[in-house]
């Protein structure tokens, strides 16, 4: 996919901007330098949890990596389609496929403080539960997800929302086929 060859290279070119080699990044940020080499090549689809890690690491925010071209005012989105896509794994340890589409909605923004996307979740069958520092609104505009948070799981339908500490071991995925969310993420860095 185009768009993860260029996510790729964003990831390589904020790494590499810093003086930090790849295996420091490994270390620093406890992602597999496996893992690192396979996704700076494009070779791979990060889930959310290393690509927190590793924004941590390289201080700066997880939006960072979707950012295009930086604007001081204000971001405007139009009938919720923003330019930008990209494709994720739900999982940590499944990098070969993608449950999730996210469509930023704050990309560009300089020195935001939160993250906000609309993202479309397909189902997912096997699941694993991960946890980052920070913290998760999501507001369900379509379908119905599951989110299992610690030993709990809650269903959470279209007009419903969850706002959880993400640093507790969570996953959430559609219920059905698929289901849509707004999700805002809050990850200090």
């Amino acid at each position: 996919m185009k768009e993860n060859k260029e996510f790729a290279l964003k990831v390589k070119s904020i790494r590499e901007r810093q003086n930090m080699s790849i295996e420091e990044l490994a270390e620093k940020s406890d992602v597999k330098l496996e893992v690192l080499q396979a996704m700076e090549n494009g070779e791979i689809i990060p889930s959310l949890t290393p690509l927190t890690k590793m924004a941590k690491a390289l201080g700066v925010r997880v939006g960072t990596f979707l950012d295009d071209t930086p604007q001081l005012g204000p971001v405007v989105v139009r009938g919720g389609k923003p330019n930008n896509v990209l494709y994720f794994s739900g999982r940590e340890d499944v990098t070969n496929a993608s449950n999730l589409e996210f469509h930023s909605l704050g990309a560009g923004k300089i020195d935001r403080n939160i993250d906000p996307y609309i993202i479309d979740i397909t189902y997912e069958k096997e699941h694993k539960l991960s946890s980052h520092e920070g913290e998760e609104f999501i507001y369900v505009l379509e379908g119905e997800i599951e989110v299992e948070y610690g030993k709990d799981k809650f269903t959470v339908a279209a007009g419903d929302s969850i706002f959880y500490d993400s640093v507790v071991p969570h996953h959430l995925h559609s219920s059905g086929d698929k289901a849509k969310i707004l999700a805002v993420l809050y990850t200090p860095y």
